[in-house]
């Protein structure tokens, strides 16, 4: 059997190529896993077996035949659940889109299995990707693999989770503030979210239509490169998908960093809550930069600690817009015996919304009403605009920027679920990124002596520029080297094998006796 928590996506594909493995092999190891592993993770909403199977089918027969196949060719892969795709349930994490099946396809989805991605399943995710946790899932929460009683990060905390335990080997989420970034962080993945309009976002059910981006979780730096090879470029369904060219972002990983000049960005590193294990890890991971070559300096962004005030007016206020259409007539839950028009729509989204969503909503409808819009959603606006301004200013001078990812390690569950204004800080050094639209990268750079948890430090880059932080991220997963499987992951298959083990003994005494 396959391992796939040793192998990079990179050579599960060259060794089904090769022919050392069958696609199918690999999506039976795959399916495996998630049936040793996920009762305990529930990283998944919905699995996928006849979707995956019926790509290993294709793919199998055309190595068979000596075709061609995709960069990605037999790759088990995961989508959150929030990306549309014909052949499944897309439920955002909601009871409202609870029985709502795709009549349509996520292009990043799309493109992502037809470079020979097999999806595995749908993964779980705080409702409508309202969160820091994956808590705020109306079909519960997701277990962080390092440990059941912590959480994985948020909103794509299945995602990260599923790469994580090594049930998928690419995985894609959605960042409106962080949410692939720090869950990357939380679980020991590397985790990437491109440029604003990098990656096509039609068929992702919308959270913050100006903030929102599809991004990859990989065990390794180089899946992270071919993945976003794969799901970038134009696309024509999607206006604010950009024209830039696509390149192979895995060709320049190994260039070293010698002479970039990487900017530590001070002002973030004194915000409320910054752990002293993270902040350690922070700087051994600058100092492992200039060790290497790099010219490290100091950059100042004055604006970004108002980051995450402007972040809570303009993506609630985007969020109250594009959840106005679930309604309750046109697809998802619809309340019964409704008196009038009136009563459906109250009934429908007080039943189908979770908590965070609706105070998401009324947020977002209260920053935008009459006589509140320019008091609230103007001045976010304008400090959006100076946010963006302290970037291109600190580009001028540095290549990368370098912060913390998470100010701390993962968290337990329930820990900050009654205090939102903790959970919100969770996002404090990835949400300037969105606001601004430039492209950022999670990689592990250190685990907690205390706990053993991982630790992701984000490398920033300007816009489109995503060679340059895949390349600085390379840099410091080689040097670092960490043993990135999850300890608990390890136990459970441990615990499985010695199961069959013992059953397969037992069998065979049972058949001795007859």
């Amino acid at each position: 059997m396959i391992d796939l928590n040793t192998l990079t996506a990179r050579e599960v594909r060259d060794r089904v190529v090769a022919g050392d493995v069958s696609a199918r092999e690999v999506a039976e190891a795959a399916f495996g896993r998630i049936e040793a592993v996920d009762a305990s993770v529930h990283a998944f909403l919905e699995l996928t077996p006849e979707i995956a199977y019926e790509a290993a089918g294709r793919i199998d027969a055309a190595v068979a035949a000596g075709e061609p196949v995709g960069p990605l060719a037999g790759v088990p892969v995961a989508l959150k659940d929030n990306m549309n795709l014909v052949g499944t349930h897309t439920t955002a994490g909601s009871k409202i889109l609870g029985p709502y099946r795709s009549v349509y396809d996520c292009t990043a989805a799309r493109r992502l299995l037809d470079a020979g991605g097999m999806l595995v399943g749908k993964c779980n995710l705080d409702e409508f990707a309202f969160g820091s946790s994956t808590e705020n899932s109306a079909y519960g929460p997701t277990h962080n693999p390092w440990d059941l009683s912590r959480v994985p990060g948020g909103s794509s905390g299945g995602s990260a989770a599923a790469v994580s335990a090594g049930m998928a080997a690419i995985a894609l989420g959605s960042d409106t503030g962080g949410s692939i970034r720090q869950p990357g962080a939380l679980t020991g993945t590397v985790a990437l979210k491109p440029t604003y309009g990098r990656v096509s976002r039609y068929g992702v059910i919308a959270f913050g239509s100006s903030l929102d981006q599809i991004g990859p979780f990989g065990k390794s730096v180089e899946d992270c490169a071919l993945a976003l090879e794969a799901i970038a470029g134009k696309d024509p369904l999607d206006a604010t998908s950009a024209a830039e060219p696509v390149r192979s972002y895995a060709a320049g990983l190994g260039e070293g960093v010698e002479g970039l000049r990487v900017g530590i960005v001070s002002d973030l590193l004194d915000v409320e809550g910054c752990a002293p294990e993270v902040r350690a890890a922070f700087y051994a991971a600058a100092e492992t930069f200039a060790s290497l070559g790099a010219e490290v300096g100091e950059v100042r962004l004055p604006t970004a600690r108002h980051g995450l005030a402007a972040y809570y007016i303009i993506g609630p206020a985007e969020a109250s817009s594009n959840l106005a259409r679930f309604d309750g007539i046109r697809y998802g839950h619809r309340a019964a015996d409704a008196t009038d028009v009136l009563d459906l729509y109250t009934r429908s989204r007080a039943e189908g919304f979770g908590p965070e969503t609706i105070r998401r909503v009324m947020l977002g409808t209260y920053a935008l009403s009459a006589g509140y819009y320019d008091a609230y959603y103007g001045q976010a606006q304008k400090a959006r605009t100076r946010i963006i301004d302290d970037y291109r200013a600190a580009f001028e001078h540095f290549d990368v920027l370098i912060t913390p990812t998470a100010p701390s390690v993962a968290f337990k569950l329930g820990e900050k679920a009654d205090d939102p204004y903790a959970m919100y800080l969770s996002d404090v050094y990835t949400i300037p990124v969105n606001l601004a639209g430039v492209c950022a990268v999670s990689v592990p750079c250190a685990l907690d002596e205390a706990s053993g948890l991982p630790i992701g430090l984000q490398i920033t880059g300007d816009y489109f520029d995503e060679a340059t932080i895949l390349r600085a991220a390379a840099a410091i997963e080689a040097e670092r080297a960490l043993d990135l499987t999850p300890p608990l992951v390890t136990e459970l298959l441990d615990a499985q094998a010695a199961e069959a083990g013992m059953a397969a003994q037992r069998d065979a005494a049972l058949r001795a006796e007859g």
